[in-house]
């Protein structure tokens, strides 16, 4: 279980959180009727500035617009997993409550149920361009109530990104597309025997990394275990949490066995909460990594002025789908996320703040959003824009997984569930324990986080 924090130690927190999160604190009273402050997730990597430059961009087209406005912008830089929990403790006063937050859409159901988001509907049903935003889209976005907490600006796709260089040096082919999870190992396993010195494949693990453990490794995995026709981890039908799989026990094997074998990264940087950067900024573009189960997002990293420049990329890596387990149909598997502009509900200035999110969903700034971020669009217009589907490499590649793609049961539970996943496979990685006790750990911890609302397959 879990220890509590005393009232002292959580005022502390908030503390310490506040000033982590700048000028967040402490803002609300010194806020005027014509000033908005929005907060979003700031890249770790200060050479990534990708999401910096596109809303100062937005920010001063909104004031030309807007005469008298003024948006201020309060940045968290941290991990996953940290700024969820800071954007959350800002969240819980009017006095440090922005009036936008950039929201994964994963946590948005957890944070509706604690009462820190707004309901759009009512700015919604004046914005004829909430029409052109595509269905599952609009879903994500949805509470359990009906209503809309969130407008989607832009989601994602996953797969199997490969370098040649290393494929060769390998004797694996140029042009590769495993049919099974053995074939992904197969290829690591050569490339350990050949290519020394290379990491051979890595998969995202443990706490540290959180969602991208969660979602980007294990249910990709996870989803690619069945058929399709029963979701291996919620049970809509019943409403309960899947325990006792032997799919999670599978998924779990499969992550043992890179970090057993040594296929994957070092385990203490595998454990490292900013690997993801040195995947993305040094081990992929100096040839280091062979196979990297990572996001459609990449590129963005090795854009100009990035500080990781890579313009030869689209030629140095080759794209494969993640495989079924066994190669049963459909023989792909994809997981699909997203964030969302929100607007909380202690904000000072909603209206404005709504105002702001109809100036950053233009139909050109999407556009300029989603090829700045290596996005997939959620607006129809500009997805069948050939100024966005021609814009990037590899584009057509992540789009086409739409069709084999999974969503996160995004329900309040969620969260919970989704550390005890990455405890299991924290587990699993060290060593500590085995597939069964990693397993039998997280049924024991989900029925306890969900109140027993559990099924057994």
């Amino acid at each position: 279980m879990p220890v509590r924090p005393t009232a002292a130690l959580s005022a502390l927190l908030a503390t310490a959180l506040c000033a982590a999160a700048l000028t967040a604190c402490g803002s609300g009273s010194g806020r005027g009727p014509d000033t908005i402050k929005v907060s979003y997730k700031q890249s770790t990597d200060n050479s990534v500035k990708v999401m910096d430059t596109y809303l100062d961009g937005v920010r001063k087209q909104f004031e030309r617009e807007h005469p008298g406005k003024k948006v201020e912008f309060v940045p968290i830089k941290a991990p996953d997993a940290e700024y969820y929990t800071k954007l959350q403790q800002m969240l819980r006063s009017p006095r440090t409550a922005p009036d936008l937050v950039y929201e994964d859409t994963f946590l948005i159901n957890s944070d509706i149920t604690s009462g820190y988001l707004r309901p759009l509907d009512a700015y919604l049903a004046k914005w004829p361009d909430w029409k052109r935003f595509i269905g599952t889209a609009k879903a994500a976005a949805r509470g359990r109530d009906g209503k809309t907490y969130g407008v989607p600006d832009g989601t994602d796709t996953r797969g199997l990104w490969y370098d040649r260089r290393v494929f060769a040096k390998a004797g694996l082919p140029p042009h590769w597309q495993p049919k099974t999870w053995d074939d992904v190992l197969s290829a690591a396993r050569t490339i350990k025997r050949e290519v020394p010195g290379v990491v051979p494949l890595n998969v995202y693990t443990g706490k540290p990394a959180g969602e991208r453990s969660t979602m980007q490794t294990f249910e990709m995995l996870l989803y690619g275990t069945g058929d399709g026709s029963a979701d291996p981890l919620y049970d809509d039908r019943t409403g309960k949490w899947v325990v006792g799989s032997r799919a999670f026990k599978d998924a779990l094997a499969f992550v043992e066995t890179v970090y057993r074998e040594k296929l994957g990264p070092d385990v203490s940087d595998a454990l490292d909460p900013n690997f993801s950067t040195t995947v993305a900024g040094e081990l992929l573009p100096r040839g280091r990594l062979g196979i990297a189960l990572d996001g459609s997002w990449l590129p963005l990293t090795w854009q100009p002025g990035s500080g990781h420049p890579w313009p030869d990329w689209s030629r140095r890596l080759g794209l494969a789908a993640m495989p079924t387990r066994q190669g049963q149909p459909p023989g792909k598997v994809s997981m699909s996320g997203g964030w969302t502009w929100a607007v909380p509900a202690k904000a000072a200035n909603p209206d404005l703040a709504f105002s702001f999110v109809r100036t950053l969903q233009t139909k050109d700034n999407a556009r300029k959003w989603y090829i700045a971020n290596a996005g997939i669009a959620v607006r129809e217009d500009v997805a069948a824009d050939p100024a966005y589907t021609t814009a990037q490499p590899g584009l057509a590649f992540f789009t086409g997984l739409v069709a084999h793609t999974h969503y996160r049961p995004a329900y309040p539970a969620y969260p919970k569930v989704s550390t005890a996943v990455q405890e299991a496979m924290e587990g699993v990685t060290t060593g500590d324990l085995s597939v069964a006790e990693a397993a039998s750990g997280y049924d024991a911890t989900v029925q306890d986080v969900t109140g027993g609302r559990v099924v057994r397959r």
